[in-house]
Formats: C-alpha cells, sequence, structure tokens
C-alpha cells in the first residue's frame, strides 16, 4: 500500500511548523502526541490520510504501508520540522517510542562497509526478521523512514506475510514451531519491550493469523538448534522468500510495518559502497510504535 499525500495536504504541511516534542521515559509524551494531533486535524485532508493509513495497517488492509513524504522532504529537508511531520503521522498508528535508552527518538541506520554485512547497517542481504525478536513485548510496528536510498541503485527493501507463509507449511512444521526451542540475540539496556524472552516459540499458538511469528534468519546459522527445529525454521524462511514483496523506498518514503502480520528485511546494497562517500550512502532512520490497545498475553 503506497499513500500519496493529497497536494492540498502537502502544501498546508510545508507552510506549518510543529514545536518541538517533549518524551516520557523513551516514549514519545502523550502531550505532545495530543499537541500534533490538535495542530493537523484542522488541516485539510489530513484526518483522512491518517485514517487511510491505520486502515492498511490492519487486517483487513495490506499489513504495511508506505506514506510517500517525499515532497514534504523536498521542500523541508530531513530535520527536526520533518521529523515531527512524521512522528505526527506515525502517532495516529500508535505511541512512538524507542526501545534503545542510549539512542534518540528517531535511530540512524546508515551504512558501515566493514560491518557485518547482514546488519541492517551492513553492506549485503538482512534476511527477513522480525525487530526485537526476543523481547517479551515487541514492538507492534517498526518503522523506517528514507532520508537517502543507496546512491548506487541497490538495497531495494523486502517484506512476506509471515502468517501466510506459515499458514503453507505442514502440520509437523507449525507444530515443531510452535515449540518453546528458539534462540536468538542478546538482550540488555532496552526499554518498553518487556524482559527477555528466551527460549521462545515461532509461532505463538494464537488463532491463525494472530499473534508474532517470532523469526529471524540469522537464528538458522547463530543459535543451537536440533535438526528437526532447524529444519521447521528454514521452510519458513523459503516460504517467506516465496511469498515476498519488493519495491525501492525513495526520499521522503515512510514505510510502516505491522509486525504481527509481516517480517521484513533488505536486498544487498549495489557492489562498490565503498567508493561512495559517507555523506552520499543509503541513509534510513528507524522509529518504533507501541499500541496500547494491544495484549500479547506476556509479561510487561
Amino acid at each position: 500500500m503506497f499513500i500519496d499525500i493529497p497536494r492540498q495536504l502537502e502544501a498546508a504541511l510545508i507552510d506549518r511548523s510543529l514545536p518541538p516534542w517533549e518524551m516520557d521515559g523513551s516514549f514519545l509524551a502523550k502531550s505532545t502526541m495530543e499537541e500534533y494531533r490538535a495542530e493537523l486535524t484542522a488541516t485539510p485532508w489530513f484526518e483522512e490520510t491518517a485514517a487511510t493509513l491505520r486502515h492498511a495497517l490492519t487486517r483487513e488492509g495490506d499489513g504495511y504501508a508506505v506514506l510517500r513524504l517525499g515532497n514534504l522532504a523536498k521542500a523541508l529537508g530531513s530535520g527536526d520540522r520533518f521529523r515531527r511531520l512524521a512522528a505526527a503521522f506515525a502517532a495516529e498508528v500508535a505511541a512512538p517510542f524507542s526501545p534503545f535508552p542510549r539512542w534518540p527518538l528517531w535511530k540512524d541506520i546508515g551504512v558501515k562497509v566493514d560491518k557485518d554485512p547482514g546488519k541492517s547497517s551492513g553492506i549485503g542481504y538482512n534476511a527477513f526478521h522480525m525487530d526485537l525478536v526476543n523481547a517479551t513485548r515487541p514492538p507492534e510496528y517498526t518503522t523506517l523512514l528514507c532520508v537517502r536510498p543507496d546512491p548506487l541503485g541497490g538495497g531495494p527493501s523486502i517484506l512476506s506475510d509471515a502468517h501466510a507463509a506459515a499458514s503453507r507449511l505442514s502440520e509437523n512444521s507449525r507444530a515443531l514451531l510452535a515449540e518453546t526451542a528458539y534462540n536468538y540475540g542478546t538482550f540488555f539496556d532496552l526499554y518498553g519491550v518487556g524482559e527477555e524472552y528466551k527460549p521462545f516459540p515461532i509461532l505463538d499458538g494464537s488463532d491463525p493469523g494472530e499473534g508474532f511469528v517470532r523469526f529471524t534468519a540469522k537464528m538458522l546459522e547463530r543459535s543451537p538448534l536440533d535438526r528437526p527445529h532447524a529444519e521447521a525454521a528454514r521452510e519458513l524462511a523459503e516460504e517467506l522468500v516465496r511469498g515476498q514483496v519488493s519495491f525501492m523506498l525513495q526520499p521522503g518514503d515512510y514505510l510502516i510495518v505491522n509486525q504481527r502480520r509481516f517480517l521484513h528485511g533488505r536486498a544487498a546494497l549495489h557492489s562498490g559502497q565503498e567508493t561512495a562517500p559517507d555523506a552520499d550512502r543509503r541513509l534510513l532512520l528507524q522509529l518504533f510504535l507501541r499500541d496500547a490497545q494491544a495484549d500479547d498475553g506476556l509479561a510487561a
């Protein structure tokens, strides 16, 4: 779902400057969200656009959306004014927050040629995963705001419907994925995502199509798994690739993913990244959203 901003709304937003946000711990303060909403609901087409965005992210919608904010980014740049507007749209979906106390609300994801290629800031294939997979309360939404795409033309985003992929597996494989047998990653210095979940099931036992599919392809190489559980997870990985969609984010595109439905990743960046100046390399800003109404039945 790609959502274009009506021209009348674009013009009004370019002329509007939202006040600096305040934080309540790692969360965008409720008073700030209310202030932004009060400022913007009087703007023509804002409420209709926000409603379209919310619908796209629900079970009845696509489960993800790309809000096309490119003209705003071109007019305002990628600094505070633009980020406040993006945060205001995000707040129409759920509460923006950062689970990383050492990072600001928006976390930079740049490109480091000497980092593990499979990491979000690496240059290689970033396989399908759910963010904060080993937390008892992962963010319901993960979001990525594109400041600069890969100047060499690589790195399209990839998404896959995790529940649809799981439904194509055998009953035996789904049973294995529902067992508390999987581990991945470390857990420290985090806020607002509950406690460490270790080990965890990939399928959480909810009704079909509900709940998180706690999967990261990295667990296949970096976590100790017995053969049956590893094979079941590998089958899921193959189905995710089979059902993937792919698109290139452009400057100002704001991708919002419902983590209860979709897993995300990124194809490899184009070769030759070491030749691109740091200031020209791909840059995304990451922000997480917590749905106050959501209850995954796990400890907070």
